[in-house]
Formats: C-alpha cells, sequence, structure tokens
C-alpha cells in the first residue's frame, strides 16, 4: 500500500490504440510526470507489456501498476478512469523475486531475468535431449522432449499451465520444473523443487539437435547449457486493487473448467 499523500504518476502504454487513447486521457486528468519521477508507474496495456516494463524498471524499485487495454490481462487491473490516486493508495503491494539465467552459447555466457519463466525449447523438427540437474545431482540423465521450463509461483498459470504444469499459489516455496511434450521419460510429468534449488539443463547433441533459451521476452539461441537460480538482489512490485488480488488470482484459475 502506498503511503504518500501526493502521488507522483506515471503512464505508460503500449502500441495498442486504445492504451495509447487512454494514456492521452490519463496524463490530462492526472498530470503524469516521467518515470524518474513517479513514485508509481501506471502500465496501459496487456500482459505482455507488463513484463516488459516491470523488467525495464526493476532496477528503479517503483512500483508498478497495471490497467488491462489489451487481450490478457492476468498481471492487469480493471480499467478504470476515475478515482485513480484512491486506487493507487488502496493497492496492496506484492513483491517477488525473478530467476536469474545463465546460458552457455559458443563457450561464452550470457545472463537473463524471468518474472514468469525460463524455457528451453527445439529449434527444428527433431526433438531435443537435455540432461536435469538440481543442485548439483543429476535428476534426468535424458529428457527427449520439446522443451522443458522452470517456473515461478507467479508464471505458473502461464506457459507452465498450457504445459500442463502445476498452479502453484504466490506464497509457495517452490517453482515448477515442467516438460513439453516429453518423449522419454514418457511417464515424467515435472517436479516441484524449492525456490532456492540450482537447476541445470545440459543439451544433449547441440549441433544436431540445437536449442533455444527463453527467459521471458530474452532469447539465446543454439544454447549448450543453462544454469537458473533466484536473483538474490533483484525484487520486483506489483500492485493490484485490494479486491482482486495476484494471490486470488492465482487461487482462482485452480477452479475454472
Amino acid at each position: 500500500m502506498i503511503k504518500k499523500n501526493k502521488l507522483n504518476i506515471c503512464f505508460l502504454a503500449s502500441n495498442s490504440n486504445d492504451a495509447k487513447s487512454a494514456s492521452k486521457k490519463l496524463k490530462k486528468m492526472y498530470s503524469g510526470v516521467s518515470p524518474l519521477e513517479a513514485d508509481v508507474i501506471v502500465a496501459l496495456g496487456g500482459d505482455g507489456f507488463a513484463l516488459s516494463t516491470l523488467h525495464k524498471y526493476m532496477e528503479k524499485n517503483i512500483p508498478i501498476f497495471g490497467m488491462n487495454c489489451g487481450t490478457v490481462g492476468f498481471l492487469m487491473n480493471n480499467y478504470n478512469e476515475s478515482n485513480l490516486v484512491e486506487r493507487l493508495k488502496k493497492a496492496k503491494e506484492v513483491s517477488l523475486q525473478p530467476l536469474k539465467m545463465l546460458a552457455t552459447k559458443n563457450g561464452k555466457k550470457r545472463t537473463a531475468i524471468a518474472v514468469n519463466e525460463i524455457s528451453l525449447l527445439r529449434e527444428t523438427r527433431q526433438a531435443a535431449k537435455i540432461r536435469i540437474s538440481v543442485d548439483g545431482i543429476e535428476r534426468i540423465e535424458e529428457l527427449i522432449c520439446d522443451g522443458v521450463l522452470l517456473s515461478t509461483p507467479a508464471g505458473s498459470t502461464a506457459y507452465n499451465l498450457s504445459a500442463h504444469g502445476p498452479i502453484i499459489p504466490l506464497e509457495s516455496d517452490v517453482n515448477a520444473l515442467t516438460p513439453i511434450s516429453a518423449f522419454r521419460p514418457r511417464r515424467w510429468r515435472g517436479a516441484l523443487l524449492p525456490k532456492k534449488s540450482k537447476v541445470r539443463f545440459d543439451v544433449i547433441e547441440s549441433n544436431k539437435r540445437p536449442v533455444s533459451a527463453v527467459a521471458d521476452h530474452t532469447e539465446i539461441r543454439d544454447v549448450t547449457s543453462v544454469e537458473i537460480e533466484l536473483a538474490k538482489n533483484k525484487k520486483i512490485r506489483i500492485l493490484f486493487d485490494a479486491e482482486h488480488n495476484l494471490a486470488e488470482r492465482i487461487i482462482n484459475e485452480q477452479f475454472i473448467p
């Protein structure tokens, strides 16, 4: 909850016409400021735009309040122009710890951050072959699959859910390790791992069966290995209307037929 009496609000819009129009109206109504002057950023768009805004301003420690002007709005609040300052002051803050990916390509290491999930995906018609280790212990010698992902609780209702992974309550201290169209071992359905676990994926036959690694919006192609752990020094702040918070949305997803 924001305790300031006067709020400096920055309005950012996606490229959609609806979002741009909404931003224009809101700036006139509430005298929008630049991101560097803001106490809170209002992101206008869909979930994709909310994610990109969270990534862009992660280091600034500014809370993000999304309003849905897009097609998907799981991370967004309902769009309403009236009483915005009051809504922001009453909003509940969710603090999320993202994942850090260290991917190796051509012997060089690259890092990326993920709020939702880190996924490995085959690049060609041939299935990927991936070795999985957790905290230095090999758990699966060879997973033959379209891919595999590690999801945070916040991302468990996104790609993880479509890959038949479990929905994880927000306050849970676990992440979901979920195969994507696994061929062998066919009966393996994934695992729940403590958040502090360090996961390593090694790509087998990487030249013949190339694999890309994706951390939210960041894709690194032709990786040979990927290491994942919590991004300990990073925190993401998201604001939600009190009556429709993220924890409730995640639980509610489990009861949607």
